[in-house]
């Protein structure tokens, strides 16, 4: 393997622990936040996934952005979902009587 493939593996899962650590010790409350927050970093990652897929310099950088394309999208996706379901959960079941 090239010492650059080991450098952006290396790199990838440093950032790995370090994004899985500072997510860990987010406090409850500020989830929903953190959530939008989160949908639009992945969309920028999407973005890029798309551009690497688009450069086409070989078949393993077009499987690799095409798996970070259905990764992240699906990150988008289920964090858009999650996100929906908290807010409902503040919403009053009861309807509100109008004066």
């Amino acid at each position: 393997m090239s010492s650059v493939l080991i450098n952006s593996l290396f790199i990838f899962m440093l950032a790995g622990f370090i994004g899985f650590e500072v997510i860990r010790r987010i406090s409850p409350l500020l989830h929903t936040p953190l959530m939008s927050l989160t949908n639009a970093l992945d969309a920028i990652a999407v973005v890029g996934a798309i551009i690497l897929v688009g450069e086409h310099k070989s078949n393993f950088s077009a499987l690799l952005g095409t798996l970070a394309v259905i990764a992240a999208m699906s990150n988008v996706v289920g964090g858009f979902l999650i996100t929906d379901r908290m807010l409902r959960m503040f919403k009053s079941s009861q309807p509100t009587k109008k004066p």
